[in-house]
């Protein structure tokens, strides 16, 4: 197997009792997962946690063995409640500290903004022995400690935490798509297309029905990190299901 040809997995775990309670509906998991896609890392999974020590360390323990690399969105700001860099740093056994260049970060940031005061200085707070991660909209960086990338609850802030870690993971190939629609239950061509996903190596194929204008369909989102490959299953499913007389509709419905 090629450095390519190995799958790169992550995870994430989404810190916040805001999004369990519905208050605030998360936007970071579509983000970070189109991002990782770019990458060619997989998300393989997503935990949401509330904003207590012993499920984020718990969470972070178990994730992180399991996947290539783990992030974190949440828990980083200033405020009393706010401890994920604390969870982490007991997750990995190491102490808290005070990064240097993050406190030089916030006092130029916070010069002409009242001051750096202890609040503030919370998020110059990290994992013993992690990095940073650039933040060009607030100042307060995001923190690289092992495996584990914590980055901010706003999804704006960790767009741009992303942007700062752009082309710096190693990954393997990035997964493409391609749809096929076709107005059809998935249940008349269950062994179709599970039978054609066998005969693509490497391919993935997601069935996602809906009911519009009366009438049952379905898009078939094909997978794989190969065009080529993408294509000729994309070809081929469409004329299996033009062969049963149900036409296919290429981009999908």
């Amino acid at each position: 197997m090629t450095n390519t040809d190995r799958i790169w997995t992550a995870a994430l775990i989404v810190v916040g009792d805001e999004i369990l309670s519905g208050r605030t509906q998360d936007k970071n998991i579509a983000q970070v997962a189109a991002w990782l896609g770019v990458q060619g890392i997989r998300l393989r999974e997503v935990r949401v946690v509330p904003d207590v020590m012993d499920a984020i360390v718990e969470a972070v323990n178990t994730l992180r063995a399991r996947n290539d690399y783990l992030f974190t969105t949440g828990g980083i700001g200033p405020t009393h409640d706010d401890i994920t860099v604390d969870a982490v740093a007991q997750a990995l056994g190491v102490p808290v500290v005070i990064h240097p260049r993050a406190r030089a970060i916030l006092e130029a940031y916070y010069e002409t903004r009242g001051g750096l005061n202890d609040a503030r200085l919370r998020m110059a707070r990290v994992p013993d022995g992690a990095d940073l991660i650039e933040n060009r909209v607030s100042g307060a960086p995001g923190i690289r400690a092992g495996n584990v990338f914590l980055m901010a609850g706003v999804p704006s802030i960790t767009a741009q935490m992303l942007d700062g870690l752009t082309g710096k993971l190693e990954g393997g190939l990035p997964v493409i798509s391609h749809t096929v629609g076709c107005w059809v239950a998935e249940s008349e061509i269950a062994v179709m297309l599970g039978d054609t996903e066998k005969r693509f190596a490497g391919v993935q194929i997601g069935s996602y029905p809906f009911f519009r204008e009366g009438r049952t369909g379905a898009n078939f989102v094909i997978r794989s990190v190969d065009a080529d490959v993408l294509l000729a299953c994309a070809q081929d499913l469409s004329a299996q299901l033009a062969a049963i007389g149900r036409e296919p509709v290429d981009g999908g419905i």
